[in-house]
């Protein structure tokens, strides 16, 4: 985004944007919502794949946050591919900048966004790799090219240019067992120690609920001021 020097004016059209941005209007009530947030976050994630009528946005895309060895905050965006009880999972390499920060800081925070209505999830807590035959069966479910590009892909290093990625996943793909899984590359799942919702409400009052995990005691609602 640019900005008039010192402050002195707008960029067109974006105060006009703000000023007629509409919200959801459905009020987020504590007396409402289900004790445990994976029931609330799983109904909310069905409306946002129901109510997206465009091709552009994903509504598994969420971003998901980490620290390197220097402690500075790296964020990226990946595809949910999963949920339960247990936490969120996602795949990658576990060679790739994130995976190598994973490993020395398992912990992470996600945020979904899903701007269609209005709604958006933060979710923390520690991280830790899924069973190799987990990861291996939804590693086998998929494409073939993509199966391909993961293993051969040094994901997260520098390369000369793409036609070195090109050529090695055109030879890979000639081998006879071209798309087995790599044991470098398998599932996260955070196991949510916080899970935050965000509504937007009239006048950018929003509503923002945070569930905090109280141990044996299952979990604690609180209201945020947005």
């Amino acid at each position: 985004m640019r900005f008039s020097p010192r402050g002195s004016g707008n960029v067109p059209g974006m105060t006009q944007r703000r000023e007629d941005e509409t919200s959801s209007d459905q009020p987020l009530r504590e007396s409402e919502v289900p004790a445990d947030p994976i029931d609330l976050f799983g109904r909310w994630c069905d409306e946002a794949v129901q109510r997206n009528t465009t091709a552009w946005l994903d509504p598994t895309a969420m971003t998901l946050a980490t620290v390197d060895a220097a402690g500075r905050p790296a964020a990226r965006v990946v595809l949910l591919k999963g949920f339960d009880a247990c936490g969120l999972v996602f795949f990658t390499n576990y060679e790739s900048d994130k995976g190598v920060q994973l490993a020395l800081h398992p912990y992470a925070a996600l945020v979904v966004y899903w701007p269609h209505v209005r709604r958006q999830v933060r979710v923390s807590g520690p991280v830790m790799r899924i069973s190799r035959a987990e990861s291996v069966q939804y590693f086998d479910s998929r494409p073939r090219g993509s199966r391909v590009s993961a293993i051969v892909s040094p994901q997260s290093r520098v390369v000369a240019d793409r036609k070195v990625l090109e050529a090695a996943a055109h030879a890979h793909d000639q081998e006879e067992h071209a798309t087995v899984c790599p044991d470098h590359w398998g599932g996260f799942r955070t196991q949510p120690e916080t899970f935050e919702f965000w509504q937007s409400r009239a006048s950018r009052l929003h509503d923002r609920l945070r569930y905090v995990r109280d141990g044996e005691a299952g979990w604690c609602l609180q209201r945020l001021a947005p």
